[in-house]
């Protein structure tokens, strides 16, 4: 009771005018409790053993060691699958943000007056951004078969649910005035929006997509393993029959391509800022 009372008592304090004034109780101690209890319990649930870990960590060498000797003369094998990695990422990438637009619009409580509407949309980012990218790939191979295009459908999927949700929280903080004044003059509430709200949102619209896009071509490397195309099938393979060269000659090649992908997209991006 007494530790208690220590930890939450207000603390007084009295200024040089005679006045009295309280200090917050500090939350420090009570969170760094919480976490170390969460963290003893997150410990136990997992089994997580340290000496399992330094045991068998010599493990990980064997793997690794040989992914750094990778294996060139695999690099034409390669080429196919990357660039089917890249044109799904970018298609599935370019479609879900353009689509994402107009249902942010819809989602947005200042663009649209009617919450049955908004809720709706919102409750649509949700579900698709809460499904895994894989989950969604295996399902679409089951609907559409196997290859590159349930992969794009796949990443199509995420990036309409990413894009769209932090643009419509973009768009529901802009200044309204200018959107209220064109509406004053006649033009309907869509007009307006394209007119005085997509101006404001576009930089950081398309610095969202363009940052989507560079996520995208590294989950798209792993699609394969259910059958959605690209790099993933070469990488499934290759681990199955414990090449590890020619493993680390494909994610040489990635490393490469993400790299290149990033520094363009990040140089768009500054400019736009």
């Amino acid at each position: 009771m007494s530790l208690y009372y220590k930890i939450f008592k207000p603390k007084k304090h009295t200024l040089k005018s005679g006045k009295e004034v309280y200090e917050k109780p500090t939350l420090t101690i009570p969170v760094l409790i919480l976490l170390l209890l969460f963290t003893i319990l997150s410990v136990r649930v997992t089994n997580f053993s340290l000496a399992s870990l330094v045991k068998n960590i010599h493990k990980l060498f064997a793997i690794l060691s040989p992914m750094f000797k990778p294996n060139t003369s695999y690099f034409p094998s390669i080429v196919g699958p990357l660039f089917d990695t890249i044109k799904m990422s970018f298609l599935g990438s370019f479609l879900g943000a353009v689509l994402a637009m107009p249902f942010a619009f819809l989602a947005s409580n200042n663009m649209v007056n009617n919450k049955v509407i908004n809720w709706i949309v919102k409750l649509l980012f949700s579900i698709l951004r809460t499904i895994p990218t894989l989950v969604s790939a295996l399902i679409a191979t089951y609907i559409f078969g196997l290859g590159a295009f349930a992969g794009t459908v796949a990443i199509f999927l995420f990036s309409f649910s990413y894009v769209g949700k932090l643009t419509y929280e973009q768009i529901e903080t802009v200044n309204m005035g200018a959107f209220e004044a064109m509406i004053s003059m006649g033009f309907t509430r869509t007009m307006a929006f394209f007119k005085s709200i997509v101006p404001e949102i576009l930089p950081f619209y398309l610095s969202t997509a363009l940052y989507n896009f560079e996520g995208n071509v590294r989950y798209a490397a792993i699609l394969g393993y259910v059958g959605a195309g690209g790099l993933g099938l070469l990488i499934n393979e290759n681990i199955n029959w414990r090449d590890y060269n020619r493993v680390g000659m494909i994610l040489l090649m990635l490393l490469i391509t993400v790299f290149v992908i990033e520094n363009i997209s990040s140089y768009f991006r500054r400019k736009l800022n």
